[in-house]
């Protein structure tokens, strides 16, 4: 079989950044620009990059940003101040907690207390519940965004055989209720999937969510499958890989995400995409 396609991840971001820069350049002035605050506590590393890449991207379309730093030790209820505040901030569109968090804070409480309409990750309750009744509402960053890197392949979800490995509430399940909503057949495999090969053997759409580098490798992998690599791995050598053998699986696949490069810079762009959402109140 020959080479796989590339989806080309980092060209179709900068098309949606650059279609939201040219919406907000004819913005009404008597509306505030959609505004974006994200929270970070503590001085995480990684953490520290991924914030700087979307205040970076706000910048670059038009939508003010404002990193917010509250020290490592902050307390549950000092954060959840932090967050009603902002919450009852009419300038104020979209709200994101950077996570991980420290251990002594509960995720869950803290994502609970996000006003559902500024939740620009998707992760509250009520845009989770509103995604599994099939009316979405704001819709987690990279699930959305593998959606819109498989329109471009002009796949048919009709009878389709679609397989999640990764069953995370950020990713694998949402990406398994938009791909049923497209009409896929979706199976959604967790690290306790027993004969785990078999099943993606069986997948024409292969998503790759288990944070384990080079974990798919190409004997997992259906001829003329569409492949997508939401991984992003860090080896002992510093490079970045995904959770498929790139190399092996690029013999095998019809289409291909490359890491980086893929999913990476759709979840950023859809991340602006939700703010402009969340701003035009239009759920």
């Amino acid at each position: 079989m020959s080479q796989a396609t590339l989806i080309p991840g980092q060209a179709i971001a900068a098309s949606l950044r650059a279609s939201i820069r040219e919406e907000l350049e004819q913005w009404p002035d008597t509306r505030p620009l959609p505004c974006l605050v994200v929270i970070q506590v503590g001085e995480d590393p990684a953490s520290s990059v991924y914030v700087r890449n979307k205040v970076r991207a706000c910048e670059e379309a038009g939508i003010i940003s404002e990193h917010r730093r509250l020290p490592a030790d902050s307390s549950e209820e000092d954060l959840l101040q932090t967050i009603e505040v902002l919450n009852q901030d009419p300038n104020v569109h979209g709200i994101l907690v950077q996570l991980p968090l420290p251990k002594h804070l509960h995720a869950a409480r803290v994502i609970d207390r996000i006003d559902p309409n500024k939740d620009v990750d998707g992760f509250h309750p009520i845009n989770s519940g509103a995604l599994f009744a099939g009316q979405p509402r704001l819709v987690p960053c990279t699930p959305a965004g593998v959606m819109t890197l498989l329109e471009h392949t002009k796949l048919n979800f009709r009878g389709a055989e679609a397989v999640i490995i990764g069953a995370s509430n950020i990713v694998g399940k949402p990406q398994a209720m938009l791909l049923l909503a497209a009409g896929a057949t979706v199976t959604l495999c967790n690290s306790k999937t027993k004969d785990l090969r078999a099943h993606c053997l069986r997948a024409d759409v292969l998503v790759a969510a288990l944070g384990k580098p080079r974990f798919i490798q190409a004997d997992m992998i259906k001829p003329g499958a569409i492949v997508i690599d939401v991984g992003i791995n860090r080896l002992d050598s510093g490079k970045l890989c995904g959770d498929v053998d790139f190399e092996g699986a690029s013999q095998r696949a019809s289409w291909i995400t490359p890491v980086p490069g893929g999913v990476g810079p759709m979840t950023i762009a859809m991340l602006l995409a939700n703010t402009l959402k969340a701003a035009r109140g239009n759920f």
